[in-house]
């Protein structure tokens, strides 16, 4: 009579209620390294990577985007999304020996999460701004014409904001920041409302960026170091500078805002990525 042998299970899927895990990986190659490996073994190493990526990019709701990172600050970047942390510890970790056991040293990294935002606009204050702003009545055909197009858009925004679908724009910026905690400027002692307003403005101003810059904002409170991570994308430098630039004006940064460090990348597909990397 043969023994069973049962086979290893794997770990439960650890899923948030609502949003996905997103990790900033950023490594730099070790060139000696590299170089020392022989021709077929650097090929094979290109190969194996270039295989991992597609197949977590194949994973569903899952998206890993790939850049050259721009100063040597780092070499490469990588942006990986998907709702299953476990998922997202083994992808992250194959990602890291692909190119070779010692090949990528990671400089820097980042854990948050996409989130809903606290400070969006209800159904009664948005009901109410139409009473003031085009005097409708609630209840009536034209009151409620307006309320369905405000549920869409905001359907769609936490789609966006929990769920987003990454856009393939080339230029690349991440950087981490916090909300200020000091004696005299505390952003976590404001009341609601007031943070909601600040948050409002800062809102406004983003906006006049809208088709030139996309913004994702995840939150990692409990998860990094600080407390948000923001990443743009754009077409060129020149938004990404002044979105920024801009943003520090608005009261909620000048008396709130603690910045981390900047990473600026190019996204590229793999074989141009390789070539930029010289690989």
């Amino acid at each position: 009579m043969s023994e069973h042998i049962a086979l290893p299970q794997p770990p439960p899927p650890i899923v948030p209620p609502e949003g996905w895990h997103a990790i900033h990986l950023f490594y730099r190659i070790e060139r000696g390294l590299w170089e020392a490996m022989g021709g077929e073994e650097r090929l094979r190493a290109k190969t194996e990577f270039s295989r991992l990526v597609q197949d977590i990019r194949a994973t569903d709701r899952t998206q890993l985007l790939t850049f050259s990172m721009v100063s040597p600050k780092a070499d490469l970047g990588l942006m990986l999304l998907t709702p299953d942390l476990q998922t997202a510890d083994a992808f992250s970790k194959k990602l890291g020996v692909a190119l070779g056991a010692d090949v990528l040293t990671p400089v820097y990294s980042y854990l948050s999460m996409t989130e809903w935002t606290e400070y969006f606009t209800t159904e009664e204050e948005y009901t109410a701004r139409m009473v003031q702003e085009k005097s409708l009545t609630p209840g009536t055909p034209e009151m409620e014409a307006e309320l369905a197009t405000y549920r869409q858009h905001m359907a769609k925004y936490r789609q966006d904001r929990t769920n987003p679908n990454m856009p393939d724009w080339p230029v690349f910026c991440f950087y981490p920041m916090s909300k200020r905690r000091g004696e005299v400027n505390n952003w976590y002692a404001l009341p609601h409302d007031e943070r909601k307003t600040l948050m409002g403005g800062h809102a406004i101003t983003g906006r006049k960026y809208s088709g030139k810059v996309r913004q994702l904002i995840t939150g990692s409170t409990g998860l990094d170091d600080q407390e948000w991570g923001v990443t743009l994308f754009a077409h060129n430098t020149f938004d990404i500078k002044a979105i920024v630039y801009e943003m520090r004006f608005d009261e909620v940064s000048t008396r709130f805002a603690e910045f981390g460090e900047f990473f600026i990348g190019l996204q590229l597909p793999l074989d141009e990525l390789f070539r930029r990397l010289m690989l």
